[in-house]
């Protein structure tokens, strides 16, 4: 269980195990600052000197960083890019990630920054060690450096006329040495359309201990004496604990309650018995409730000055050919991950250590210093690869949770949390209301576009078609509900109604929605992918009830066609294409399985998924009750990549999610003449 040997390693004896080789470390101009403490200055991750990779006597590379791997392939596609710069197979790459005993500190893994900036990062880190490896051969061997190259993980200098071929590798260079080299913004990297194994379809790294069950994730650990906890849970949102009777409890053999004010938990010998522990408390609550779905949109709507941009998007629409005002609403989804939050917690010599699955590992490791007032050495947080997390594990209430029981009973504790608590206590992706206001003049140009956005968020609210007066603002609302981030998040909501609105003008100007889209968009790489989606999807030719929709956020660029039915009172999906491009494309089959995951993901979301909820009650808090896709709801998805080499690699697990509802609501109106103005649009 590699999960379970990390543990005993600190930084010093990890490399004492690794023996000698390249440290690299890595040095910016904010030393200062990050010296200081401060991680919140705009990096992702401290800018002091620290460890990034080692190379060791083996031969292999060990890599350290502090992004997460929750399904998204980020450890294939960052070995990919380690293995790129230093010339090395990838088999010799070892990812050492998201231990924050061991690894630099890192913002966590979200907003699709992985590639675009660790990656970037770490082949830095690479390069700089491939060309110190090649000045190390030149020195010892006191020839040209000109003369050598790295390949294949070893310093070549090749045979020529009046020499014969000399060659080291990487492990016989650095015996009996560490070299520290420092990585500088001036490092020199290859060029795309030069990559070997970056851009190529590596398989994923250890997939087969996950499709064999070898692999554990945290709700498959087991620490030696461990017990199994669970939580007493209030019956609606906002309820304190009056009385509690847990006499019943007590007796049972192997039981163990923790009270510690509202806090109240037990610990046994399995999960079975935890649970019969916790349903064999009287329990008394008072106060709580809330809001209900009624009314939300109510409650979500800001009062708002228009101000001077106002009264110009007044001007404009007054002259205008053509305008429009809608109102669009997007309810509360759940992430709905195949793994619950789990934890795991065990105290050892005034230092705790605990595994759970988040994508903010040093966010978390600060949650739990600040839970028992620790100081940051006395926390570690493992994060194991993790069973998805699409936003929904930014932070540690179970890795909380079972470090309260492991102290209280002074024995490792794991608490993996039910799909019920996972519906109830989790966050969710945010409700919102869009109001839109826009206008074209007679030769379908748009003229005027006021777009105000509540509660999702600003991203990707601009809109990425020409318009010469607009006011495009994002606005908070009190949620009634705990909301977080969420694959795409504000992304989707945003692009809904944007997309939308520019359907209901291709419908008033009497245009195809493609023509009008290209009409009045001179972004080269959205065209590209409008473009790429129409083609393959056969749009000046198609038959039946299609919708087209395009968007951009994160760096990636994407466009969706759709073909519906209407069957029986509801909408079923026929086929989808996708264009997408993300820059330089890295890992071709695991880009597309991207892509075509948050187009799934995004089904959901556009005809299904919506939280229930009344006097602070989660009404549909299992998957009987919340309707997520099924494999009959998916039909075939045709990927088209733009690979462009000559662009930066960005990130690609968000935006593929954020055309595919406009899509579907753009074939919805073509099929009944009546646009959607709400999701789910299914239901």
């Amino acid at each position: 269980m590699k999960a379970l040997e990390a543990r005993v390693f600190d930084r010093r004896h990890f490399f004492k195990l690794l023996g000698g080789g390249l440290l690299v470390a890595f040095l910016t101009p904010q030393l200062t600052a990050q010296q200081r403490g401060n991680r919140r200055g705009g990096s992702p991750r401290p800018m002091n000197l620290g460890a990034w990779l080692h190379i060791g006597e083996d031969g292999v590379v060990q890599v350290f960083t502090g992004k997460t791997e929750v399904g998204q392939n980020i450890r294939t596609s960052l070995a990919q890019a380690i293995a790129e710069e230093l010339h090395l197979p990838i088999e010799r790459i070892h990812m050492l990630m998201a231990d924050t005993d061991l690894v630099p500190f890192d913002m966590g893994t979200f907003g699709s920054r992985s590639t675009p900036d660790m990656a970037l990062h770490l082949r830095k880190v690479a390069a700089t060690a491939r060309e110190e490896l090649i000045d190390l051969a030149a020195k010892e061997w006191d020839v040209d450096r000109g003369d050598l190259s790295a390949a294949e993980g070893s310093v070549i200098r090749p045979k020529a006329e009046t020499r014969e071929e000399k060659r080291a590798t990487y492990a016989q260079l650095l015996k009996d040495r560490k070299l520290a080299a420092t990585v500088t913004s001036d490092t020199k990297l290859k060029p795309a359309s030069e990559w070997k194994i970056a851009g190529t379809s590596v398989p994923k790294i250890n997939g087969r201990d996950f499709v064999t069950g070898k692999h554990l994730y945290t709700t498959d650990m087991s620490l030696p004496g461990m017990l199994h906890g669970k939580i007493l849970r209030a019956p609606v949102y906002g309820a304190k604990l009056k009385s509690l009777d847990d006499t019943k409890a007590k007796a049972m053999e192997g039981v163990s309650v923790v009270k510690d004010g509202d806090f109240v938990g037990v610990t046994a010998p399995n999960p079975s018995l935890a649970q019969q522990a916790i349903d064999a408390m009287a329990v008394e609550w008072e106060g709580g409730g809330g809001p209900s779905n009624a009314g939300l949109w109510e409650v979500l709507k800001n009062k708002i000055d228009r101000g001077d941009e106002g009264k110009r998007i007044d001007e404009a629409l007054a002259t205008a050919a053509q305008k429009l005002e809608k109102t669009f609403n997007v309810e509360y989804i759940a992430h709905c991950p195949l793994e619950t939050r789990a934890g795991v917690a065990e105290w050892k010599d005034g230092k705790l250590t605990a595994w759970t699955g988040t994508q903010r590992p040093f966010g978390v490791k600060d949650e739990l210093a600040k839970a028992f007032s620790l100081p940051p050495e006395k926390v570690r947080v493992i994060v194991p690869d993790t069973g998805s997390g699409y936003g929904g594990k930014h932070s540690g209430e179970a890795a909380v949770e079972a470090a309260r029981l492991a102290k209280a009973v002074e024995r490792p504790v794991k608490v993996s949390w039910s799909r019920e608590e996972e519906f109830w206590w989790a966050y969710f992706r945010p409700a919102a209301v869009i109001e839109v206001r826009a206008a074209i003049d007679k030769e379908a140009k748009l003229t005027a576009w006021e777009f105000h956005s509540h509660n999702p968020g600003g991203a990707a609210i601009e809109t990425p078609y020409e318009v010469p007066v607009k006011s495009v603002r994002s606005h908070g609302s009190r949620s009634p509900l705990r909301q977080g981030s969420y694959r795409g998040l504000a992304a989707a909501a945003n692009g809904f109604a944007r997309e939308s609105a520019m359907d209901e003008l291709a419908a008033l100007a009497g245009l195809d929605p493609l023509e009008f889209r290209l009409r009045n968009l001179k972004d080269e790489r959205l065209r590209a992918v409008l473009e790429a989606a129409a083609e393959k999807f056969g749009w000046k030719d198609r038959k039946g009830h299609c919708g087209i929709a395009c968007g951009i956020d994160k760096g990636g660029y994407v466009a969706n066609c759709v073909e519906v039915e209407g069957k029986d009172g509801e909408v079923k999906v026929r086929r989808i294409v996708a264009a997408f491009e993300c820059g330089a494309t890295v890992n071709p089959v695991h880009l597309k399985s991207q892509v075509e995951g948050s187009i799934v993901m995004g089904l959901g979301g556009a005809l299904f998924e919506a939280i229930r909820f009344a006097d602070g009650k989660i009404l549909n808090p299992t998957f009987s009750k919340y309707r997520v896709p099924r494999f009959s709801d998916v039909p075939p998805i045709e990927i088209v990549l733009l690979d462009r080499k000559d662009l930066p690699s960005a990130g690609a697990g968000e935006c593929p999610i954020i055309a595919i509802a406009p899509a579907i609501g753009g074939a919805i109106q073509s099929a009944t003449g009546k646009r959607p103005l709400a999701m789910p649009m299914g239901a």
